[in-house]
């Protein structure tokens, strides 16, 4: 999980600056490939966070999961407008300012994924915080990111150019969960929760 946490980062950063770069087909099919591959890791962070959130908080689980894959097939509807900018720079006849609105409609289709992640991971910090799967103050701040970004993005659908520094502390939270995943991994049952576990089993007799 936390190499898919770093992996959505190192992919969808450069190929998000591929297709920003021109209407060329190599650059926009590679940075399209990239952000594709986003896409995939973020569905896979749902999937693979889903029994560790169903241990402590079934509903939490669900909604993180449904969070994640609504952000990746927004994220992928928005990779398609992008590639049809590859057949609309070939055909001189089509307006230019179609363009625009192919780009414009992968903007919003990332940030209606930016919304559906924000919220969706506010369920999630809160189980972090409340069964102490991170240290108490990094989920307080994944919380605090994670709000200000939905809020970011919702500003950004209603036209104000906000988002892009709103995301930042949901984003290094992001960052630093990934890398905290990757090395020490989530904290094994506790002796105590082991200990409430076995007085809960019922017992035979003799």
């Amino acid at each position: 999980m936390g190499a898919l946490f770093l992996l959505a980062f190192v992919v969808y950063i450069p190929g998000n600056a591929l297709t920003g770069a021109a209407a060329d087909q190599m650059r926009t099919s590679a940075g399209a490939l990239l952000m594709l591959v986003n896409s995939v890791a973020v569905a896979g962070i749902g999937v693979l966070m889903f029994p560790v959130l169903k241990r402590h908080h079934e509903l939490s689980a669900h909604a993180y999961l449904v969070s994640r894959v609504v952000e990746a097939v927004m994220l992928a509807v928005g990779i398609v407008f992008l590639l049809l900018l590859v057949p609309l720079a070939r055909d001189t006849s089509l307006s230019p300012s179609l363009a625009a609105v192919l780009r414009q409609g992968n903007l919003y289709a990332y940030q209606i994924a930016m919304v559906s992640l924000g919220l969706g991971s506010l369920l999630f910090c809160r189980v972090l915080f409340r069964a102490k799967l991170v240290p108490g103050f990094m989920a307080v701040w994944g919380t605090v990111g994670y709000a200000v970004f939905a809020v970011g993005a919702i500003l950004e659908i209603l036209g104000y150019g906000v988002g892009t520094a709103l995301s930042v502390p949901g984003g290094l939270f992001e960052v630093g969960l990934g890398v905290l995943l990757t090395v020490k991994g989530f904290p094994a049952e506790s002796e105590e929760a082991e200990a409430e576990e076995a007085r809960a089993l019922p017992v035979l007799p003799g």
